[in-house]
């Protein structure tokens, strides 16, 4: 199969103002500067998943220590879990004396005994809330079988995801001697699949700034959750080597912004970053409507299928992000290899949108099949090869 690249000219002609539509130059657009207090903080990424489209970088694929926004990692695994129908979210876990012995009140902890039955609802409330490594650990070991047999797991995910910077030791983000590392590139893939595919589960267990445990209250120490209007996650790390961490996301009127923030010195400068960069994307930047969530961006040729096309669709609200207040042109072409081979199960990723705005980097949005494509049948075959024949 071949890369087909397809350039949507009727969107194009739809997004352009007038005067770029007849042919007259594009105007030079000023790109926003970011806000002042990323000034200290060694790695930072934003951006727009409407339109895969980077706002803001700074080091985004140089590899750093997550801490505990590597539970992040383990709540997307047990999401994956949740969602095949392996894993209830009313079991229960129990804890292993060596286990205990480790992890009672080491770091942030839901003082998890022996005695206890936690369910799988109960962890991730304390793996994502309160950021309890011994939730991780009971988790990981009650379901994997060990901390190692876990690990595999979220390697396995990011391999799927494409996180291809990052590997995962720990399931809670303890100093493991730098044998768990991440980008903030991958990060916004892990987040944006976390968001986008489980919409449900995490909605239920990120953005609470409290949570209960038996008779002990915890509290989450997102910064922007309950400050940046729309904010509702997603994790802060610390440990001494990895310093202040922080995977953050912020939804208003359809349009969500990941950020990411690592390496900061010290955790008010990380909070005040985390801050002002998720306002600054929203303040400084403006969008371009192009497809509704689910609509039809282009029918790709199918090749040995009951069906001879398939209709790619994103998963989201697609637009064109922008510097406010100008008009840039936009470019949009489909990439996708085909023909597409049949059987094709609606929901796979088949390809990809990219989104092109005069003067900025391009950003890509993934595209999955719209409905299924079976296997040709003899019918199907003679149908179609009439047609081929034909056209």
């Amino acid at each position: 199969m071949k890369l087909f690249s397809k350039v949507l000219s009727l969107a194009v002609l739809i997004a352009l103002p007038a005067a770029m539509a007849s042919g007259a130059p594009s105007p030079a657009i000023r790109i926003p500067a970011p806000p002042a207090q990323l000034a200290t903080i060694p790695v930072s990424l934003l951006v727009d998943l409407g339109s895969g489209q980077v706002l803001e970088q700074r080091h985004p694929d140089t590899p750093f220590l997550p801490a505990s926004v590597t539970k992040v990692m383990t709540a997307y695994v047990a999401f994956e879990e949740i969602g095949a129908g392996r894993l209830s979210l009313d079991r229960q876990f129990s804890e292993r004396p060596e286990t205990q012995k480790e992890w009672f009140a080491k770091g942030t902890n839901m003082y998890i005994t022996v005695k206890d039955r936690p369910t799988t609802r109960d962890l991730l409330h304390g793996i994502m809330t309160a950021s309890a490594n011994d939730a991780a650990i009971v988790l990981g070991e009650g379901y994997a079988g060990s901390v190692q047999g876990w690990a595999a797991k979220m390697n396995d995910a990011a391999r799927r995801l494409g996180m291809t910077r990052s590997h995962y030791n720990t399931p809670n983000g303890w100093m493991d001697e730098g044998h768990t590392y991440v980008t903030a590139s991958d990060l916004v893939r892990l987040a944006d699949a976390m968001i986008t595919r489980y919409p449900d589960l995490y909605r239920e267990f990120s953005g609470h700034k409290h949570w209960f445990w038996r008779d002990v209250a915890m509290r989450s120490h997102d910064p922007t959750v309950g400050v940046v209007p729309g904010a509702d996650g997603i994790k802060t790390g610390y440990t001494r080597e990895a310093g202040y961490n922080f995977l953050g996301t912020a939804e208003r009127g359809g349009r969500r912004l990941v950020m990411v923030l690592a390496g900061s010195p010290l955790p008010k400068v990380r909070d005040e970053a985390a801050k002002a960069l998720l306002e600054w994307g929203f303040a400084a930047w403006d969008t371009r409507h192009l497809f509704d969530q689910g609509q039809t961006v282009l029918q790709a040729r199918v090749q040995g299928g009951d069906a001879r096309t398939l209709p790619l669709v994103a998963n989201r609200e697609v637009h064109a992000t922008i510097p406010r207040g100008s008009h840039p042109g936009i470019t949009l072409a489909v990439h996708y290899r085909g023909p597409i081979a049949a059987p094709i199960r609606k929901g796979d990723q088949v390809g990809e949108l990219e989104i092109q705005v005069a003067g900025l980097a391009p950003g890509r949005v993934p595209l999955y099949a719209g409905r299924d494509v079976g296997k040709a049948g003899k019918l199907d075959r003679l149908r179609n090869g009439l047609i081929n024949l034909f056209s």
